[in-house]
């Protein structure tokens, strides 16, 4: 990507990860600093200029399109601004030009706000600086460890987008539940609604009436005396998914302190569970730009396999 001088007209090609992009998002992105206000303001007045013609907010680029963008005075951020975010790398579990997708640890956001400054996706481009292109796929819960896809393409972020609203990756993950999961229950099906509590926490709700169809299919893996190993394979996306159907179901996530049990935390926490028990261990899907089928898999960390290894079976 071209750097944008500040002081003088700058012309600019759009490459691969513009194309098919709205003008005004892809300035968002290139211009970084600039006002959305000014962006678009620079935009109605014919400044910005698409192969020597003006252009809406709305026209979507072509690759190779030329963008004549004209003077623009940036306001320089301190530099302590983004000194803060460390730069990391996290565990590969697979890598091409087009994808990468890590092993996330526990207790890691996947990106700032909310009261966190910084996440994954912040960390991974402070470490990889020369990255022209890195994008988050999905989200997972920060207590929740496991596969996360990030887009090193847009027509890669694009196509993975699709295939989530189509519901074709498959995202199997390992939950610990709170006392036994019900031997007849596997299809659950309860519509789920978002909403904020009055100390503006967001939370979810199984509701019938205002919910959001969401299913998850649950296979029980192994039975604990007072705990049940489940795989939960997600049929839809929706926002504490998981979570939110096994309490429906009487058998809360261990360690989960939103929707989960408190007095039962606090002694599995005594006994050696220090985080909540949910895992993304295996995802399927076709390679957004290849198609060639894709089997990933991030084992159980070891803090919680160590935590099954001293449960009593039955």
């Amino acid at each position: 990507m071209t750097d944008i001088r500040k002081d003088s007209v700058t012309l600019h090609k759009v490459d691969e990860n513009g194309a098919d992009q709205r003008l005004d998002n892809y300035l968002v992105r290139l211009l970084k600093g600039v006002p959305k206000s000014h962006i678009y303001r620079i935009i109605r007045s014919g400044e910005v200029r698409v192969n020597k013609g003006r252009a809406d907010a709305q026209h979507r680029l072509n690759l190779g399109d030329e963008l004549r963008i004209p003077p623009i005075r940036i306001a320089e951020k301190p530099a302590a601004a983004t000194s803060h975010i460390p730069q990391h790398e996290f565990p590969i579990v697979y890598e091409d030009e087009a994808l990468l997708v890590i092993n996330k640890p526990a207790g890691v956001a996947v990106h700032g706000g909310s009261g966190v400054s910084f996440g994954v996706i912040e960390q991974l481009r402070r470490a990889r600086p020369d990255a022209r292109y890195l994008e988050l796929v999905h989200r997972l819960d920060r207590e929740t460890s496991g596969l996360l896809m990030i887009a090193k393409k847009r027509s890669a972020l694009v196509k993975l987008h699709e295939m989530i609203r189509n519901d074709v990756p498959q995202k199997r993950y390992f939950a610990l539940g709170l006392g036994q999961w019900p031997g007849n229950v596997r299809h659950v099906k309860l519509p789920l609604h978002r909403f904020h509590t009055p100390s503006g926490e967001r939370m979810v709700r199984a509701d019938e009436d205002q919910g959001i169809y969401a299913h998850t299919i649950f296979t029980v893996q192994q039975r604990y005396t007072d705990l049940t190993l489940v795989e939960a394979l997600l049929r839809t996306g929706r926002t504490h998914q998981i979570r939110v159907h096994m309490q429906a179901n009487g058998c809360a996530i261990a360690g989960d302190e939103k929707y989960g049990d408190f007095a039962a935390n606090r002694e599995l926490q005594r006994r050696g569970l220090k985080r909540m028990f949910l895992h993304a261990a295996n995802l399927s899907l076709p390679h957004p730009l290849t198609g060639e089928p894709l089997q990933l898999h991030a084992p159980l960390p070891k803090e919680l396999s160590r935590f099954l290894d001293t449960l009593d079976k039955i």
